[in-house]
């Protein structure tokens, strides 16, 4: 419904055309020819809302002239004049033109329906396949909000239409816009260059002002997605419009201590922010200017043009059109003379008499290759709907737009050493931007270049730049970047506002990964605080090699011969009153108990394994449980022999015949042996690298868990305290037989050995504890072996007078009559 009414007002309004307007040819603005092309330029420029009180058009004269809008327009002029004196493009057939004023982009339809129309008609579409327009294509229009509001009217009937300054992002919309073509970049190419230029300097901290309208917030949508995730960030943003408060859009930008200033909008736009900044006294700043104004010719001459900073801009490269300048000299006189007094169609007369051909030649050529590729290109696509060949072309063929659509989106040809191609969006694969510097002379000389595919180049020379802060680059960011070794914690919305702050130690910092956080090394790797990488950490571990290893192993095997020399000694002598009153058949238990004890102490070396974790400790867990039960039940049977038996001779005579002695020794031997049973089995020793006692290194060792064994070491404790107690009750018994005071020696000597071990395990972690230990257990076994076993190998071998039972007689009466007394 919606459509059919919008066709009953394109029918109303074409048939009320010829009753608005007279057409009436125009040197400047129409030429006849064989077929005709469309444009459109913004020769006059609208600033601000027109106000108007009933629908009309504007007359577009009265208003400020754009001189490189004028150039422009010029262009397209010569460009077709050229292709009409031209033998090898479209011989023996003549374009002509149409252009329009196109100063605003909601006021100028009467043009637009003017090109569609047939005979300043505009038909309903009655016949779809039939085409009622007089022109093949359109060139134009300059801006994007321009081209969007005219656009559509093309896009009904596929007339092409061929930017040269629409750069939007919008138009690449093939769905939306299927006849559109541009021959100037789109936004994004633009864009790209301005943040090449950022990155190039290192600019971290920048502001985007842009003109209110399609191209400006295109351009700032397509920088945000640019800069995301990247160091760069957007301190500040506004649209620029004719009621723009530049006092405070100035005030803002150094509250926010922005010294870049990137500026996406049209010249007329950019004209009035300058001066703005001239007149508000604004200094030290780095202005960058898109293209439609980085070559502006009277901006750079502006009185107090140097004090507001450094200007840079991307531009199209400046680019000499043969021949133009003297079609300008030779056309722009009389074409004025003529028009006069000559009355034109709306918006199709100049009146720029003070315009002379100097002015159009030294205005700001921006976009003038764009105009002339895209008339170019309009040519060649005639030339090849035509068959044109040889001299001759196949002027029978009835050209409807859409074949030449058809032939513009295959065009491939070489102009002024450019190959002019496009993408399947319309979008040209050809030219370049150039990066330019507004010098002392008031030029913009060019210091660097953006080549596109397939050849992607970026290049400034820094040294021509004359920067304004003392010939010093200057810097822009939010917060000084953080020292090696420091993180960066933000502070805000903004990532490049943050303070610093130093990795601690077993962390890094990766600042092209990620400068907001600390990486946590590896359990293999240490850092100091403030780090930037991780140092592999040295594995330490006590080999059979050290020194310490081989004393202590060679002690271990001493104490082994010792033993089976001392068992020898006492097999010997086993019926002397010396191995009776040592303990008989036990004593051969317990000092095969300690050799088996002395096992241990060879797997506390090299390099730890679940085998040796466990040998480590039940060895002598197992067998020493033995070894105090057996100085128990011999503590226990001296002092019951001696003190206990007159008291309780039912006790002596109980141990005696159930044989005592045995049956503890081996309760406490099975009771051990469940107990380190259970314990490995819940948690088994294994194992274990202990990376938290020193950053640097890792030591090697086992993990024993002290709950698991906690009832073998509780057994252990309390074997010694019974041990100790019996010991301690013989302290006084005859000397021969006095064994409890050697017992309690050894158990003293024991546990200082393991307070002292306590006490270094607690303060030092270093790889000597596992030589502690081994030492510690060596020890313990050699306190008994010295002081219990030693004398009476001593007495057997020197003092064998002593050995007699006479002797042992003689101490017991003594003894007796002692205690009598």
């Amino acid at each position: 419904m919606k459509a059919e009414q919008a066709v009953a007002h394109l029918h109303l309004l074409g048939c009320l055309l010829p009753l608005l307007i007279d057409v009436v040819t125009a040197s400047e603005f129409k030429l006849d020819g064989d077929y005709l092309m469309g444009g459109l330029f913004d020769i006059h420029h609208v600033s601000g809302a027109y106000p108007h009180y009933k629908p009309e058009t504007i007359t577009c004269s009265s208003e400020r002239l754009i001189l490189s809008s004028y150039r422009r327009f010029q262009v397209m002029r010569f460009s077709i004049d050229e292709i009409n004196n031209s033998t090898n493009l479209l011989p023996n057939v003549t374009l002509g033109y149409e252009i329009f004023d196109h100063c605003s982009d909601i006021q100028n339809f009467p043009g637009i329906f003017n090109l569609i129309s047939e005979n300043n008609f505009i038909y309903p579409w009655d016949e779809l396949s039939k085409n009622v327009s007089k022109v093949i294509a359109v060139v134009g229009t300059y801006t994007s909000t321009e081209t969007l509001s005219v656009a559509p009217l093309f896009m009904t009937d596929l007339i092409p239409m061929v930017s040269y300054g629409a750069a939007s992002s919008v138009f690449s919309r093939k769905k939306n816009f299927p006849s559109f073509l541009r021959t100037v970049h789109p936004n994004k190419d633009v864009i790209e260059v301005l943040y090449n230029i950022l990155q190039n300097f290192n600019w971290r901290w920048v502001s985007f002002l842009y003109s209110e309208g399609d191209y400006g917030k295109d351009g700032l949508d397509l920088f945000m997605k640019k800069i995301k995730d990247t160091e760069i960030c957007l301190a500040y943003t506004k649209g620029l419009n004719e009621n723009t408060d530049y006092p405070l859009l100035f005030r803002q930008l150094e509250a926010q201590r922005v010294n870049i200033i990137i500026v996406f909008a049209p010249e007329w736009t950019a004209e009035a922010l300058i001066k703005g900044a001239i007149k508000q006294n604004v200094t030290n700043k780095v202005w960058i200017a898109g293209d439609a104004w980085s070559l502006h010719k009277e901006l750079p001459k502006e009185n107090g043009i140097r004090n507001i900073g450094t200007v840079l801009g991307v531009a199209e490269p400046k680019m000499n059109i043969p021949g133009f300048n003297d079609f300008i000299y030779s056309s722009t006189g009389q074409s004025q003379h003529d028009d006069k007094d000559e009355q034109t169609f709306c918006n199709q007369i100049c009146e720029c008499p003070n315009v002379t051909a100097a002015d159009v030649i030294n205005a700001d050529p921006s976009f003038n290759f764009p105009v002339y590729s895209a008339v170019y290109a309009v040519a060649h696509a005639l030339h090849n709907v035509l068959q044109c060949g040889s001299g001759r072309c196949n002027t029978a063929i009835s050209v409807q737009p859409y074949m030449v659509l058809t032939a513009l989106r295959k065009s491939s040809f070489v102009l002024i050493n450019e190959s002019v191609q496009f993408d399947e969006n319309g979008d040209p694969m050809f030219g370049s931007y150039s990066i330019v510097f507004w010098n002392q002379s008031g030029e913009a000389e060019e210091v660097g270049f953006h080549r596109f595919p397939p050849f992607v180049q970026f290049f400034i020379n820094s040294t021509k730049i004359q920067w304004h802060s003392d010939g010093k680059e200057p810097a822009s960011f939010c917060s000084k970047e953080c020292p090696e070794g420091y993180s960066k914690a933000q502070e805000g919305i903004h990532k490049c506002c943050f303070h610093c702050k130093i990795c601690p130690d077993g962390t890094y910092i990766n600042t092209t990964e990620d400068p907001y956080n600390c990486i946590s090394c590896k359990e293999t790797e240490w850092s100091d605080p403030g780090s930037t990488l991780c140092n592999l950490r040295l594995v330490e571990y006590i080999p059979f090699t050290d020194s310490g290893a081989i004393v202590i192993m060679f002690g271990a095997s001493t104490f082994v011969g010792l033993t089976v020399a001392m068992s020898a000694l006492f097999a010997f002598n086993y019926n002397t009153p010396v191995v009776r009153s040592a303990g008989g058949p036990m004593c051969f238990l317990i000092l095969g108990c300690l050799s088996l004890c002395s096992l241990s102490v060879f797997f506390y070396f090299d390099k730890p394994t679940i085998a040796s974790c466990v040998l480590r400790f039940l060895p002598f867990l197992l067998f020493f449980t033995v070894c105090l039960a057996g100085f128990v039940v011999r503590s226990f049977q001296i002092v019951c022999i001696f003190k206990i038996a007159s008291k309780f001779p039912k006790l002596l005579s109980w141990w005696m015949k159930y044989h005592g002695q045995w049956l503890v020794i081996s309760g406490a031997f099975v009771t051990q042996a469940v107990l380190l049973i259970i314990g490995y089995s819940v948690a088994p020793p294994k194992p274990y690298s202990d990376v938290f006692s020193y950053t640097e290194l890792i030591i090697l060792g086992c993990d024993l868990n002290l709950k698991a064994i906690s009832g073998s070491v509780s057994l252990l404790a309390s074997l010694c305290s019974l041990c100790f107690i019996f010991s301690y009750m013989g302290k006084d018994l005859p000397k021969n037989y006095n064994e409890a005071k050697a017992i309690t020696f050894c158990l003293l000597l024991l546990i200082l050995t393991w307070i002292v071990l306590t006490t270094t395990t607690m303060l030092y972690h270093g790889k000597h504890i596992h030589t502690f230990t081994a030492l510690a257990v060596l020890s313990s076994l050699y306190s008994f072996l010295l002081w219990y076993f030693f004398p009476k190998c001593y007495i057997i071998i020197f003092q064998p007078q002593k050995n007699t039972q006479q002797h042992f007689q003689g101490l017991i009466q003594n003894y007796t009559k002692t205690v009598s007394q």
